[in-house]
């Protein structure tokens, strides 16, 4: 069986009425960017439907905590890149890790940690993750991104300096 691919991306054009009257991308709206192109990520290249999932399962991921830095604007009219990665879990929890880039993929624009509790529905308490998602989730996790909680910031600096590298090696002007 082939390797799942760890790190979808997608490229989204950032549209007039999610802009501020700078023509920027609104900060809220971010969140939904990353939030829309995750869950394009997850049905095309995992074969997941949230919604049929929690159907099934009687249970869903549901938000407890984001984390998200706004670094450049992203602008009306523009391209962007937004790539989604499994960056740590454990039997009922998850994060995800979102990067919103250039179009080019060379500068970042946003990066959000997101943290999600998996819970029964309606009851919303938490559960477990079954075996076979255990299993998807351990194939799925980067491992490259050492996660920890209070680690936000370094892993913001992280990315930025490893784009600024490719960026050098590549002979492009900061």
């Amino acid at each position: 069986m082939p390797r799942l691919i760890q790190t979808p991306e997608t490229t989204h054009r950032v549209h007039f009425q999610d802009c501020d009257m700078l023509g920027h991308l609104n900060n809220a709206r971010f969140l939904d960017y990353f939030l829309n192109a995750r869950e394009d990520h997850t049905t095309a290249h995992y074969s997941l439907n949230m919604g049929e999932l929690a159907r099934e399962q009687h249970a869903v991921w549901v938000i407890t905590k984001h984390h998200i830095s706004y670094l450049k604007p992203a602008r009306q009219g523009g391209q962007v890149r937004i790539l989604s990665q499994l960056i740590h879990f454990d039997n009922s929890s998850l994060v995800l890790e979102m990067q919103m880039r250039s179009e080019d993929g060379t500068r970042l624009l946003a990066l959000l940690w997101s943290e999600m509790a998996y819970v029964t529905m309606p009851a919303g308490t938490r559960a477990d993750h079954a075996n076979a998602m255990m299993d998807l989730l351990d194939e799925l996790d980067v491992e490259d991104v050492n996660y920890d909680p209070d680690g936000f910031d370094d892993r913001v600096k992280e990315v930025r300096q490893q784009l600024k590298k490719l960026r050098r090696a590549a002979g492009m002007e900061e």
